[in-house]
């Protein structure tokens, strides 16, 4: 201000006249249209200036709905009915959730990594299954695949074993944070196992018999290391899908495993036979015994009756002797007569030759010893 208090002229007078008059001549402008050929065209922007000029009060609304519509999208999570949930609050382990719905903390703060601790999980070696829907097919050899069936068994002969190992999730803590890749370390200490169980055995035991036994000594020491490792699984089954020797001496050995197979098959035929020979022999056997003893019974029954029959014949006897001697006679003549097919009967008053002729014509007459014997009898 000068003494005269009008404004002094500065240099920057002359842009605030500027000013002023491009901001009168835009007012004039856009009052008077007509006059200037119409407004003046918007500028690139002018929209979403509007646009924001116009929220200005309400922005902090929106913001906060977008915030909560996020958290609440974020929030919600499905657990399905195979799974377990692990909780991660802030990185830290807090504790599983069951299947169902759960909310968690949005915006990361809470982490829930889902665990399929029913699921039945497998690990295939030796060979790889490309599909399952529908006609099941096959990944061709390959060099790792080779190397992973190639193993050496105890007798240092070579068998190649391709085997599935069948495992589930007990501790999802462990599974997750104790090991850094589970399944890498599953197939690791799975090979070991093999490789040492295989290496106990034969290489018949392996191919044939034994089967059984290298897949539960296999599971037995899979497990201990499992546990010991604390990979958080437990093995429910290792198959041995394929034993074979390698392909150079497999015609030998499907020789072998024949002649093994017929040697089976003849002791089988040859226990059949046994087992049906020695029940018929023992029944036999027993059969026999039972007659001899049922006739010994019999003979010694039949003996001490006679000897019974004796004595009280003998304690007639001695009661009447002559009675008892013309019984016995009697007895005994009648016996012997029905065993005889013809009887002379001669009369002791008569004597000569004429009571032995024989008058029907039937025959010649007995011999006359005959009649003597008849007539020398008591």
């Amino acid at each position: 201000m000068n003494s005269g208090g009008l404004p002094r002229l500065t240099e920057r007078a002359p842009s605030r006249l500027a000013f002023w008059r491009e901001s009168g001549q835009a007012r004039w402008m856009e009052s008077t249209p007509h006059v200037v050929g119409g407004p003046p065209k918007p500028k690139p922007g002018d929209f979403w200036r509007r646009a924001w000029s116009g929220l200005d009060g309400r922005l902090p609304l929106v913001v906060a709905a977008l915030v909560v519509l996020v958290g609440v999208t974020t929030s919600y999570v499905q657990i399905e009915p195979d799974e377990v949930g692990v909780i991660l609050r802030l990185g830290r382990f807090i504790g599983t959730v069951e299947p169902g719905p759960h909310f968690r903390i949005p915006f990361g703060i809470d982490r829930i990594t889902k665990v399929p601790v029913q699921r039945q999980l497998k690990a295939e070696f030796g060979f790889r299954t490309e599909h399952v829907d529908g006609p099941t097919t096959y990944q061709p050899d390959k060099p790792d695949l080779a190397r992973e069936s190639l193993m050496l068994t105890g007798d240092l002969n070579v068998a190649v074993v391709e085997w599935i190992v069948q495992y589930k999730i007990k501790d999802p803590y462990q599974y997750l944070f104790k090991v850094k890749n589970v399944e890498a370390m599953l197939r690791d200490i799975s090979e070991a196992s093999m490789r040492a169980v295989v290496g106990d055995h034969s290489v018949n035991e392996v191919l044939t018999t034994g089967r059984q036994r290298v897949a539960s000594e296999a599971k037995a020491l899979l497990q201990g290391l499992a546990d010991r490792y604390e990979t958080g699984v437990d093995i429910q089954q290792v198959v041995l899908q394929d034993v074979n020797p390698p392909d150079p001496v497999k015609p030998s050995f499907n020789e072998v495993n024949q002649a093994f197979q017929e040697k089976e098959r003849a002791i089988n035929e040859a226990y059949a036979e046994l087992n049906r020979e020695i029940p018929r022999a023992r029944g036999e056997a027993e059969e026999t015994l039972r007659a001899a003893e049922g006739y010994a019974i019999e003979r010694v029954n039949r003996a001490r009756g006679e000897a019974d029959r004796f004595v009280r014949i003998h304690e007639e006897y001695r009661k009447a002797p002559d009675v008892t001697r013309r019984r016995m006679y009697l007895e005994t003549l009648a016996e012997v007569l029905q065993r005889t097919r013809q009887k002379v009967v001669v009369d002791e008053s008569h004597k000569g030759v004429t009571p032995m002729l024989w008058m029907d014509g039937a025959g010649a007459p007995p011999a006359a010893g005959a009649a003597a014997k008849a007539k020398e009898q008591p």
